[in-house]
């Protein structure tokens, strides 16, 4: 039998607790992270920044050091990498809320969840350490089901 994968367009994925986590990179910069049900099909090797990339994630995911890259390339509008330049100041194990970087960055907490739903590059621009005031809030888009689950792990694993 053998080892089937998904066909995708990223360039480096690993095995983590959270499932597979798949990067995708331009000539010098990640671009791209996803979490995964599947392992991906992806070469190995031909792409260095994204399988150190991914390796970095899975040491961080497995126990290690939150891995905090410098080279990154999200695409959005203006406001979204305002909001993403603003939760990368956010340290490992704390958190804010959707209205406090509402305020800091005078918009509506609404306008910031909605960045945080458009983030191309989760766990390395750390959309999970922003929760709503009275709850956990959301991920990637869901307020159920295993995106909060991972957001909870997230959140746990970094306390």
């Amino acid at each position: 039998m053998t080892d089937k994968c998904a066909a995708t367009e990223f360039q480096a994925a690993c095995p983590t607790p959270l499932g597979w986590v798949a990067v995708t990179t331009d000539t010098a910069a990640i671009v791209k992270v996803s979490i995964l049900e599947s392992r991906p099909c992806v070469e190995a090797g031909e792409y260095p920044l994204a399988a150190r990339a991914c390796e970095v994630l899975r040491s961080w995911l497995e126990g290690g050091q939150w891995p905090r890259f410098r080279a990154l390339a999200p695409q959005g509008t203006e406001f979204q990498r305002r909001v993403w330049d603003a939760l990368l100041e956010i340290p490992p194990g704390q958190t804010r809320t959707y209205g406090e970087l509402a305020r800091v960055l005078k918009s509506s907490p609404r306008a910031v969840g909605g960045a945080c739903r458009r983030n191309p590059i989760p766990l390395l621009i750390p959309c999970h350490r922003v929760v709503a005031a009275n709850g956990d809030g959301g991920f990637a888009g869901h307020t159920s089901g295993r995106w909060m689950d991972i957001k909870r792990w997230l959140l746990s694993h970094e306390s």
